[in-house]
Protein backbone atom coordinates (compact mmCIF):
# COMPACT_ATOMS: atom_id res chain seq x y z
CA UNK A 1 0.00 0.00 0.00
CA UNK A 2 1.19 3.51 -0.53
CA UNK A 3 1.88 5.65 1.86
CA UNK A 4 0.61 9.07 0.63
CA UNK A 5 0.34 11.24 4.03
CA UNK A 6 4.61 10.18 4.74
CA UNK A 7 5.12 14.06 4.29
CA UNK A 8 2.31 14.20 7.62
CA UNK A 9 2.33 13.98 10.84
CA UNK A 10 -0.45 13.31 13.22
CA UNK A 11 -1.90 17.01 14.58
CA UNK A 12 -4.75 17.68 16.64
CA UNK A 13 -6.03 21.10 17.76
CA UNK A 14 -8.59 21.93 20.66
CA UNK A 15 -10.22 25.34 21.15
CA UNK A 16 -9.68 25.54 24.58
CA UNK A 17 -6.02 25.32 23.59
CA UNK A 18 -5.56 27.35 20.80
CA UNK A 19 -5.40 31.04 21.30
CA UNK A 20 -7.01 33.91 18.56
CA UNK A 21 -3.72 35.98 17.90
CA UNK A 22 -4.36 39.63 15.84
CA UNK A 23 -1.05 38.67 13.53
CA UNK A 24 -2.43 37.85 9.86
CA UNK A 25 -3.15 38.59 6.53
CA UNK A 26 -5.92 41.59 7.79
CA UNK A 27 -5.95 43.34 11.04
CA UNK A 28 -9.65 43.13 11.29
CA UNK A 29 -9.38 39.44 11.49
CA UNK A 30 -7.75 37.68 14.41
CA UNK A 31 -6.29 34.13 14.03
CA UNK A 32 -5.96 30.51 15.77
CA UNK A 33 -4.11 28.42 13.90
CA UNK A 34 -5.05 24.47 13.73
CA UNK A 35 -1.55 23.16 13.56
CA UNK A 36 -1.86 21.74 9.87
CA UNK A 37 1.06 23.98 8.61
CA UNK A 38 3.62 22.15 10.53
CA UNK A 39 1.98 19.13 10.43
CA UNK A 40 2.40 19.07 6.28
CA UNK A 41 5.69 20.67 6.59
CA UNK A 42 3.89 24.14 4.85
CA UNK A 43 1.76 22.10 1.78
CA UNK A 44 -1.10 23.34 3.81
CA UNK A 45 -2.37 25.60 6.57
CA UNK A 46 -6.04 25.65 8.07
CA UNK A 47 -6.71 28.28 10.88
CA UNK A 48 -10.25 30.04 12.35
CA UNK A 49 -10.70 33.40 11.83
CA UNK A 50 -13.15 35.15 13.78
CA UNK A 51 -13.52 39.39 13.09
CA UNK A 52 -12.38 41.88 15.40
CA UNK A 53 -15.62 43.50 16.54
CA UNK A 54 -15.95 47.54 15.58
CA UNK A 55 -13.42 46.88 13.03
CA UNK A 56 -14.43 47.27 9.19
CA UNK A 57 -13.03 45.77 6.11
CA UNK A 58 -11.87 48.84 3.80
CA UNK A 59 -13.06 46.20 1.06
CA UNK A 60 -9.48 46.36 -1.01
CA UNK A 61 -9.29 44.14 -4.02
CA UNK A 62 -6.62 41.55 -4.08
CA UNK A 63 -5.58 38.18 -5.24
CA UNK A 64 -3.61 35.15 -3.69
CA UNK A 65 -0.35 32.82 -5.27
CA UNK A 66 -1.64 29.52 -3.86
CA UNK A 67 -3.14 26.64 -5.39
CA UNK A 68 -6.33 26.25 -3.28
CA UNK A 69 -7.99 28.40 -0.96
CA UNK A 70 -11.81 27.06 1.07
CA UNK A 71 -13.53 29.00 3.25
CA UNK A 72 -16.05 27.65 5.64
CA UNK A 73 -18.25 29.68 7.68
CA UNK A 74 -19.18 28.51 11.41
CA UNK A 75 -20.78 32.13 13.00
CA UNK A 76 -22.46 35.17 11.93
CA UNK A 77 -21.98 36.32 8.33
CA UNK A 78 -19.39 37.67 5.50
CA UNK A 79 -19.92 39.46 2.53
CA UNK A 80 -17.52 38.47 -0.27
CA UNK A 81 -17.29 40.20 -3.99
CA UNK A 82 -15.46 37.84 -6.27
CA UNK A 83 -14.77 39.11 -10.31
CA UNK A 84 -16.70 37.53 -12.92
CA UNK A 85 -19.40 36.76 -10.04
CA UNK A 86 -20.43 39.03 -8.12
CA UNK A 87 -21.01 39.71 -4.44
CA UNK A 88 -21.95 36.69 -2.45
CA UNK A 89 -22.95 36.63 1.63
CA UNK A 90 -21.65 33.81 3.19
CA UNK A 91 -23.49 33.17 6.34
CA UNK A 92 -22.98 29.85 9.00
CA UNK A 93 -22.98 26.94 6.92
CA UNK A 94 -21.75 28.28 3.72
CA UNK A 95 -18.42 27.52 2.03
CA UNK A 96 -16.47 28.35 -1.36
CA UNK A 97 -13.86 27.34 -3.28
CA UNK A 98 -11.72 30.54 -4.09
CA UNK A 99 -9.95 29.74 -6.94
CA UNK A 100 -6.18 30.08 -7.67
CA UNK A 101 -5.51 33.72 -8.29
CA UNK A 102 -9.31 35.62 -8.45
CA UNK A 103 -9.80 38.88 -7.87
CA UNK A 104 -11.82 39.20 -4.29
CA UNK A 105 -12.18 41.29 -1.46
CA UNK A 106 -14.22 40.86 2.13
CA UNK A 107 -16.71 44.17 1.61
CA UNK A 108 -18.09 43.57 5.34
CA UNK A 109 -19.00 40.96 8.26
CA UNK A 110 -20.93 40.82 11.31
CA UNK A 111 -18.81 41.41 14.47
CA UNK A 112 -19.54 37.89 15.52
CA UNK A 113 -18.13 36.27 12.30
CA UNK A 114 -15.93 33.27 12.20
CA UNK A 115 -15.01 31.07 9.67
CA UNK A 116 -12.46 28.24 8.86
CA UNK A 117 -9.92 29.08 5.93
CA UNK A 118 -8.12 26.00 4.45
CA UNK A 119 -5.21 27.07 1.67
CA UNK A 120 -1.84 25.48 0.09
CA UNK A 121 0.69 26.19 0.33
CA UNK A 122 0.77 27.55 3.91
CA UNK A 123 2.71 30.84 2.82
CA UNK A 124 1.73 32.64 -0.42
CA UNK A 125 1.86 35.73 -1.85
CA UNK A 126 -1.17 38.60 -1.83
CA UNK A 127 -1.33 41.29 -4.01
CA UNK A 128 -3.69 44.26 -4.00
CA UNK A 129 -5.70 44.17 -7.63
CA UNK A 130 -7.24 46.97 -9.80
CA UNK A 131 -11.14 46.33 -9.01
CA UNK A 132 -12.26 44.24 -12.09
Amino acid sequence: MTRLWRNQAFSIAHADDGAFKGQGLRPFFEYRDLGIRDATRGAYAAHVIRAVPGMESPGTWHSHDLAFQMVYVTKGWVEFEYEDSGVHVLRAGSCVLQPPGIRHREVRHSDDMELIEIVSPAAFATQDEAAP
